[in-house]
């Protein structure tokens, strides 16, 4: 069988295509003509003997071996990454500060400081896992470096939009657990104000006119998913880092909810480098 070696330069390409569902979009993220892009595309076809992609619409989407070789290619993405960063960044020394929304605590921050100190072993991280208001604050006072938090609308210098999410009705897994009844107000349990997801909720159930109350509050998420396990009542996020205790409902009686977008704020226009590259690690945790 021919041995293939494959060019990381174009599994790179391939993989920012298919996650940002556009090689166009993909060839202004990484610098490129759409004609380098395409030709980048053709050279890994050319080396599999395969297609990786086909057209779909107006659009393109990963082949059976596309797929296959997606995941093989953002291990060999990742640990390249992983070997240049711990090269250059042999004497990097000090401290990073990294705050995360209270949804992304336990999923995500597992998977970024795992992969960050990797790298950077000597280095200090301080992390933060708080609601948005707190964590707005103390970046605001200096006390953070990032920042990954949910959009409140309000304007924040040094931001990347990271992506948006559809907000759910989420309640108790156990359906024995959880009675709604039409013709009782509709038990939420919420975030204490204020907060994005308890605003979205209530504003939803006014439109239509349904009737709701609050049954219990928390000021922190481990409280509400507990009342929500307990069928207490419904609640509102979205389906990251939802426990599998819980699920989404779909429940015709439930109005709709709006998306809410995520950001990534920075303190500073211009990172140093340690902070760049828990920057990228948190990114790259998001997208891929």
């Amino acid at each position: 069988m021919r041995r293939i070696t494959f060019d990381l330069d174009v599994l790179r390409t391939f993989v920012t295509g298919v996650d940002m569902g556009s090689f166009a979009k993909a060839a202004d993220r990484l610098g490129r003509s759409t004609s380098a892009v395409s030709a980048q595309l053709k050279k890994l076809e050319d080396q599999l003997g395969m297609p990786v992609l086909r057209r779909e619409g107006r659009g393109m989407i990963t082949t059976p071996a596309g797929e296959s070789l997606l995941g093989y290619a953002r291990r060999l993405l990742e640990l390249n990454d992983e070997a240049a960063t711990a090269v250059r960044g042999a004497e990097l020394a000090g401290s990073v500060r990294l705050g995360i929304q209270q949804d992304f605590g336990e999923q995500m921050l597992t998977e970024v400081l795992g992969r960050f100190i990797r790298v950077h072993p000597q280095l200090r991280i301080e992390a933060r896992v708080a609601r948005n208001s707190e964590l707005m604050e103390l970046l605001g006072g200096g006390k953070l470096d990032l920042a990954l938090a949910w959009d409140g609308g309000a304007p924040a210098p040094h931001t990347v939009k990271v992506g948006r999410l559809p907000m759910r009705w989420i309640g108790s897994a156990d359906e024995t657990r959880l009675s709604l009844s039409e013709h009782e107000p509709l038990p939420l349990v919420m975030m204490d104000a204020p907060c994005i997801m308890r605003s979205a909720a209530t504003r939803a159930l006014d439109s239509t006119g349904t009737p709701w109350r609050i049954a219990f509050t928390s000021p922190g998420l481990s409280g509400v998913w507990a009342a929500a396990v307990a069928g207490l009542g419904v609640t509102v996020r979205t389906e990251m880092g939802l426990p599998p205790s819980l699920r989404v409902l779909d429940d015709p009686r439930l109005p709709p909810l709006p998306e809410v977008g995520l950001l990534l704020h920075r303190a500073e226009a211009e990172l140093n480098p340690p902070v760049q590259r828990l920057h990228d690690i948190v990114l790259e945790a998001l997208t891929s």
